[in-house]
């Protein structure tokens, strides 16, 4: 990510695409990229503005896109535009948005258009490898605390940024169900494990990181360069089974509890968009120890954060069923949430010599703020389960019941700024697979 602002990021500029205009979530001034398919066509790449897609093959194809991107994008995932160096995005990012606010390109773009209600979306990249981390200090502390009061945080998470590798295959774009999991559990009252479907199921409030170029099995990625290693940023939900998961992490952390599914947003909101909401990463609690000097630059404590808004809604059958909108479970920040920054996150994984590809996706961890209002998951809301959330329907939860739709949300804002979204990350809670 960078710092660096230009026309693109003027928040007097318009789109011809009326929808644009005032939109939460896709402004001109955003211009995120994925890869939808229309009704009844072939799976493509595209950008997202107002209520529109842009197919960006087809502009790439009538010559409108600068070639170095107009041959990333002859491929159907996004992975080779990510593998691109910052500049060359820069540079498709400017002729977008020159393309989408002149009209004298109307004629151009207009047949390229596509009603995003009537697409449907996919991953936007060829995901090799995925990574979650655990830099909510928050969630960990809150975490912690359930199951050691007297010492919430393990030793090393002020020294290091603690991660673990998921599983890439069970990636899901929004909108996908969710199969609940089964899996072993073992109450503490029981003598032995039974095998079945979990009974506490959870979310999991996360960003997730999309690598851009990446590093070369057996080299680093300096902390000073990290930021030309991502491509941009995604919602992200790390579905858990915690009951699974209290049985199996030990000795070696996650398995069943978390591979089942992850779901991600399907647009990519670009480092270049996200720059004028970049802040100061919060100064660390007096008496924790300083990052180790591989993991420690002035600028990316400067402008290492992001002012983001970070939403959890529930839908439950019920809920729907009698026309009632979406209960608010949570609401907080990004900024206050993340103990490391994301160029922190990038140069740890790769400072062994770790190869990091385009299209590796990294996720940060729940992300809590400091009240409980602000809380990521609902093992931290219920405090695992002993203090049930009431809805408006009259209904109570613990964890996550069949039929239930679990969206996240985040926008970004910044004053004299224009807001941009991330767009839908949701999913529904299907029963259990007989058998």
């Amino acid at each position: 990510m960078t710092a660096d602002l230009d026309e693109t990021h003027d928040p007097l500029r318009k789109s011809w695409v009326e929808s644009a205009n005032g939109h939460a979530q896709f402004p001109v001034q955003n211009l995120p990229y994925g890869v939808f398919a229309p009704d009844g066509g072939a799976a493509r790449a595209g950008c997202a503005i107002g209520d529109q897609i842009v197919d960006l093959a087809g502009l790439a194809f009538a010559g409108a896109l600068p070639e170095r991107a107009a041959t990333a994008l002859a491929r159907v995932e996004l992975n080779r535009l990510m593998e691109l160096p910052a500049a060359d995005r820069r540079a498709l990012r400017r002729r977008l948005s020159a393309l989408l606010s002149d009209a004298d390109h109307r004629a151009l773009v207009q047949s390229h258009l596509y009603a995003a209600a009537d697409c449907e979306p996919h991953l936007p990249a060829r995901i090799g490898d995925y990574t979650d981390f655990y830099v909510g200090i928050h969630h960990a502390t809150n975490i912690g605390a359930l199951f050691r009061p007297d010492n919430p945080l393990l030793p090393n998470y002020k020294h290091v940024p603690i991660g673990y590798h998921g599983r890439a295959s069970s990636v899901r774009v929004s909108g996908v169900p969710v199969v609940r999991p089964k899996g072993q559990r073992k109450p503490p009252q029981a003598e032995a494990p039974s095998f079945g479907p979990t009974a506490r199921l959870d979310y999991e409030l996360e960003l997730g990181v999309w690598i851009g170029p990446g590093n070369r099995l057996g080299e680093a990625i300096p902390i000073e360069q990290a930021n030309d290693h991502i491509a941009g940023l995604c919602l992200l939900n790390d579905w858990s089974a915690r009951d699974l998961q209290a049985w199996e992490y030990q000795p070696l952390g996650p398995f069943l509890a978390k591979n089942f599914q992850t779901t991600v947003s399907p647009w990519i909101v670009t480092a270049e968009a996200l720059a004028p909401y970049r802040a100061a990463q919060p100064t660390r609690p007096a008496g924790d120890p300083a990052p180790l000097d591989y993991l420690s630059s002035a600028e990316d404590q400067a402008l290492g954060a992001l002012n983001l808004q970070l939403e959890a809604w529930l839908s439950t059958a019920k809920m729907r069923e009698q026309g009632m909108a979406d209960f608010r479970l949570s609401q907080g920040n990004a900024r206050e949430a993340m103990y490391w920054t994301v160029a922190q996150i990038v140069t740890h994984h790769a400072s062994n010599g770790c190869n990091l590809s385009p299209g590796d996706l990294l996720g940060t961890g729940t992300l809590s703020g400091p009240e409980r209002s602000s809380f990521g998951s609902l093992m931290e809301l219920t405090r695992n389960g002993a203090e049930p959330l009431q809805l408006p329907s009259g209904e109570t939860r613990t964890f996550l019941e069949d039929g239930d739709e679990l969206a996240i949300a985040a926008t970004a804002a910044a004053p004299g700024r224009v807001q941009i979204g991330f767009g839908a990350c949701r999913a529904r809670i299907l029963g259990a697979l007989a058998g």
